[in-house]
Order: C-alpha cells, then sequence, then structure tokens
C-alpha cells in the first residue's frame, strides 16, 4: 500500500489507463474500485477518472446503486439509519462485479442512485462488452464484514481516499441540506449516522493498494 498527498488526476489517470490495458477485447475485464468514509469524494474521483479516459475505455459503476429501496428499508425497521452495512444489497453488488469481470456478449445494465428520489434505479447504466475497465466506488469496498468482505478479491485494485474530516463532514452537512435537511437535522444524522460508518469504514485502508490525501 502506497498513500500519496493531494489527487493528482494525470497520475491517476494513467494508473487507471494501464489497468485498463490489461482488459481489453477479448479478456477479462478489470475493475478498479475506490472506498472511504461518507464525503470522501468518491464519486468525484470516479467520475474524473472516467471522463479523463472517456465511455471506449471506463464506466462508473457506484455502489449505491444497491441500496435497498426506502420501503425495504422501512418493513426491515432501518430506514433511520440508511447508508449502515445492511441497508444495502450487498450479495447483490457482490454478484454483479463478478458478473462484468468478464465481459459478455451482450451490454450488462448496471443500477444506479438517484439522490433526488433517494432510491435506486435498476438498468440505469449500461456497460458494453468491449469496454476494458469499470470503476466502481463506495463506502465499504473494503469493509471485510459479512458478504461485503468478497468485494476485495474482486476488485484488481483497490484505492482508499482520505480527507481531513473537517472538510468531508463539512461537505456532509452541505450534501444533506442540499437534500432537503435542516441544517441542525443534517448535522446531527452526520453525526449519528455518516460517523458511525465511517468508523466501520476506516481498517479498510489497510486493504488498499493505494491511500490518497484528497484533502
Amino acid at each position: 500500500m502506497r498513500q500519496d498527498r493531494g489527487v493528482e488526476m494525470t497520475g491517476l489517470a494513467r494508473r487507471a489507463a494501464a489497468l485498463a490495458a490489461r482488459g481489453g477485447p477479448g479478456g477479462d475485464r478489470r475493475i478498479l474500485g475506490i472506498a472511504g468514509p461518507p464525503g470522501a469524494g468518491k464519486s468525484t474521483v470516479a467520475a474524473a477518472l472516467a471522463g479523463v479516459l472517456g465511455p471506449d475505455v471506463a464506466v462508473v459503476v457506484p455502489m449505491d446503486g444497491f441500496h435497498l429501496a426506502q420501503a425495504e428499508l422501512v418493513r426491515l425497521g432501518r430506514a433511520g439509519r440508511k447508508g449502515a452495512p445492511d441497508t444495502f444489497d450487498a450479495a447483490g453488488y457482490t454478484a454483479l462485479l463478478r458478473r462484468l469481470r468478464e465481459p459478455a456478449a451482450g451490454t450488462v445494465y448496471a443500477p444506479a442512485f438517484d439522490r433526488s428520489l433517494e432510491e435506486p434505479v435498476a438498468g440505469s447504466i449500461p456497460v458494453g462488452p468491449r469496454v476494458p475497465l469499470v470503476i466502481t466506488e463506495g463506502n465499504y469496498l473494503l469493509y471485510d464484514a459479512g458478504e461485503w468482505a468478497g468485494v476485495r478479491e474482486l476488485l484488481d485494485e483497490a484505492w482508499y481516499l482520505a480527507p481531513d474530516d473537517g472538510r468531508r463532514i463539512a461537505r456532509l452537512v452541505a450534501r444533506h441540506v442540499r437534500h432537503g435537511k435542516d441544517p441542525a437535522g443534517a448535522r446531527a444524522w452526520v453525526a449519528r449516522s455518516d460517523e458511525a460508518n465511517a468508523r466501520l469504514i476506516a481498517p479498510g485502508r489497510d486493504r488498499a493498494d493505494l491511500v490518497l490525501d484528497t484533502g
């Protein structure tokens, strides 16, 4: 494991491109995982990488598409801690990663998470058979409990984003406010839920190939 300070996108894109070059038509697809605590910037880094590499080389498949539906969280009594490990379909996510590793004759469709609805949406992300690299990002890629423990072996490379906690928490609060919580409610949710999840996620940095200080 190597730790870099700062996110220098050119260097990261070169590293991701080298990984993609080991996949490609006729071979196994490569999967790059980007993990880290809530608010670390995982989706931002994944989208930037995919933008540099282009859609013929890389597609982003977020873990958040495997959130359980709100109605199911209510039925299970877990709606008040949405985002915890057991509020996702971890087995379904792992099964999709296995399917993505070996390109099929046709397109594979992955789910996305719609923040305006706060719901997963099936069949949202097409991954064509000739795309050599999938970039997947999410909190629990390096979490080693339950069904999540099987994810790491399916990643050809794993990066862990380790931002300054003060700035990360401020971004989280702002995100929750944008999506409808009042400021006090947003701060309470971050303290109660997001930070509890961050503590579960933190040991995963030791399972990463690269740790990035994202500021």
